[in-house]
C-alpha cells in the first residue's frame, strides 16, 4: 500500500471519528435531562453537564496538541484518547447517581480534546490549497453525525431489559451504545490510520518534506512567518519512485521529528498575539458564542409562537443539519476558487444580515401565524447559511498564520477559545430567552465588532510571503 492510499484510509478514518463525536451529542442530548430528574438531580445540573464535555476538551485540548507536537505519534494519541471516550459513556450508562453521570461527561470530553492533535495533523498533511476543503469535509462528518444521531434514538427508546446487574432502558442505552461505537473505533483506528508524512503534490510531481539534516541549526530556527524563516526543505520525487522508497521516508520523518524539540524557541506571546491571529481566535470565539447562543433560543421560542412539540423540533433540526451539511460541501468547492479571507468576509456578511433579520423580525413578531412563521425560517436559514463560510476559513486560515512545527498545540488553544465559547454561550442566551432585543442586540455587536476586525486587518489574514514563496521556488524548480 502506498503513501496515497494511506492518506486517503486515514483521512477516512478522522473523518468517522467525527461522524461518532457527531452522534454522541445527537443520542445523549434528547435524554440526558429527564435521566437526571430520574436521579433527582437539580435543575443546574443539566447546564453543568453539558459544560461538562466542553470544559473538560477546553483544558485537555493544548495538552495533547503539546503532546503530539513533541511526539508526531498521532495514531497513539488517538487510541488513548478514545479510552476516555469508552469509560466516560460507560460511566453515562451505568448512572446510579447524578455525580457519576456529571463525571461522566467530564471523563468523555477528555477524549474529545484529541482533536487539536488531529487538526495539527491534517495541517502537516495537507497543502495549504486544498486545506480549507479537507476541513470542510470533516466538519460537514460531524454535522452528519448530528443529523444520523436521532435516527439511532428511534431503536434505543425501545430497549428496555437487564445487561446483568445494569438496566438498560432509553435513558441508558445511548451510554452503552456509543461505548460499543468507540471501541468498534479503537480497531478501525489499528487498522486504517497511518501517521503519513507531509506529502505534497504539484503539477504532477511528489514532494516528500524532508527536515534539514543540520542538526541544532534546525533546531534555533525561527517560528514559521517571521522575515528570515528558511521554512522546510522539500526534494522532489518522482511518483513511480515514491512507493518503494515509503518506509525509509516515514522513519527518516518520524526519526527527524524526534529529534528535535518543535518548542525551542517556541514564545506563546509571539506566537498568539500577533495581530491576525487575534483576529481568527476572536472569530472562533464569537462564531461558537452565537451559534450556541441561538441553539438555546431556538426551543423554547418555536414552543412559545409555534407551538412546536418534538416531532416539530426534531423535523426542523433534522432541515438545519442537511443545511448545514450542504453549507459546508459548497464552501469546500468554493474554497477551491476563492482565497480563505474572502470566504471569511462573505461569511461575516451573511452572519450580520441574519442576526439584523432577526432582531428586526423576531423580537417581536406580528402579521399572523403564517408571516412569523416565514420570517423565523428565513432568520434561522440565514444564521446556518453563514456558519460552514466562517467555520472553515477561520480553521483554515488560523493553520497558515501559526507555525506547522507546533500546529497541535496552536490547534489546541483554538478549540479551547471555542470551547470557552460553547460553555457561555447557551449561559447568556438561557437567562435571555424572554428579552430577544438584549440577547441578539449583543450578538450583534460581537459580529460587527469581527466584521471591522477582519476588514482592518485583511491584508495580513494571508499564508505568510516565506511559506508562499518556497512554494513557488519548490514547483518551480
Amino acid at each position: 500500500m502506498d503513501n496515497h492510499q494511506k492518506r486517503n484510509l486515514t483521512f477516512l478514518t478522522i473523518g468517522l471519528i467525527f461522524v461518532l463525536s457527531g452522534v454522541e451529542y445527537a443520542v445523549i442530548l434528547p435524554t440526558i435531562w429527564r435521566y437526571l430528574q430520574i436521579l433527582e438531580a437539580p435543575p443546574y445540573f443539566l447546564g453543568l453537564g453539558l459544560s461538562a464535555f466542553s470544559l473538560s476538551g477546553l483544558l485537555t485540548g493544548p495538552l495533547f496538541g503539546f503532546w503530539s507536537d513533541r511526539s508526531q505519534n498521532i495514531k497513539f494519541i488517538i487510541l488513548f484518547s478514545n479510552l476516555f471516550e469508552i469509560a466516560g459513556n460507560f460511566m453515562y450508562f451505568i448512572g446510579y447517581s447524578k455525580w457519576l453521570l456529571l463525571c461522566s461527561r467530564l471523563i468523555a470530553g477528555v477524549g474529545a480534546g484529541a482533536g487539536s492533535s488531529i487538526f495539527g495533523f491534517l495541517t502537516r498533511s495537507t497543502r495549504p490549497e486544498e486545506r480549507a476543503g479537507i476541513f470542510a469535509a470533516i466538519m460537514a462528518c460531524r454535522q452528519a453525525g448530528l443529523l444520523v444521531g436521532p435516527a439511532f434514538n428511534l431503536f434505543l427508546r425501545l430497549c428496555d431489559f437487564k445487561l446483568g446487574p445494569f438496566v438498560v432502558n432509553k435513558y441508558t442505552s445511548p451510554g452503552i451504545f456509543m461505548c460499543l461505537l468507540w471501541g468498534l473505533l479503537q480497531f478501525v483506528v489499528l487498522a486504517m490510520y497511518w501517521d503519513v508524512p507531509p506529502v505534497i503534490s504539484e503539477g504532477g510531481v511528489v514532494l516528500v518534506e524532508m527536515k534539514q539534516e543540520e542538526g541544532d541549526n534546525e533546531e534555533e530556527a525561527p517560528l514559521m512567518g517571521s522575515d528570515e524563516e528558511p521554512a522546510h526543505t522539500y526534494s522532489a520525487v518522482n511518483s513511480d519512485e515514491l512507493e518503494t522508497s515509503t518506509v525509509s521516508e516515514m522513519q527518516s520523518f518520524q526519526g527527524a521529528s524526534a529529534g528535535s524539540d518543535p518548542f525551542k524557541n517556541f514564545s506563546a506571546s509571539r506566537e498568539f498575539l500577533r495581530e491576525e491571529v487575534v483576529v481568527l481566535l476572536t472569530a472562533q470565539f464569537i462564531t461558537l458564542f452565537n451559534q450556541t447562543a441561538l441553539e438555546t433560543m431556538v426551543t423554547p421560542m418555536t414552543q412559545r409562537y409555534f407551538g412546536f412539540g418534538e416531532l416539530g423540533n426534531s423535523l426542523m433540526y433534522s432541515l438545519c443539519g442537511v443545511e448545514v451539511i450542504l453549507g459546508f460541501f459548497f464552501v469546500r468547492w468554493l474554497s477551491g476558487k476563492v482565497a480563505d479571507r474572502t470566504v471569511l468576509a462573505i461569511g461575516l456578511v451573511i452572519c450580520c444580515t441574519a442576526c439584523i433579520w432577526c432582531l428586526v423580525f423576531l423580537c417581536n413578531p406580528r402579521g399572523g401565524y403564517g408571516w412569523e412563521l416565514s420570517a423565523f425560517i428565513i432568520g434561522v436559514f440565514l444564521q446556518l447559511l453563514g456558519l460552514p463560510f466562517v467555520a472553515v476559513s477561520q480553521v483554515s486560515l488560523f493553520s497558515k498564520v501559526t507555525a506547522e512545527k507546533t500546529q497541535g498545540f496552536s490547534q489546541g488553544v483554538r478549540r479551547s477559545v471555542g470551547g470557552l465559547a460553547t460553555i457561555l454561550g447557551p449561559l447568556w442566551a438561557g437567562g435571555l430567552t424572554n428579552n430577544l432585543y438584549i440577547m441578539l442586540g449583543m450578538m450583534l455587536a460581537l459580529l460587527l465588532m469581527i466584521s471591522v476586525m477582519t476588514a482592518l486587518s485583511y491584508e495580513r489574514l494571508t499564508e505568510p510571503r516565506a511559506v508562499q514563496s518556497a512554494h513557488s521556488c519548490d514547483s518551480g524548480g
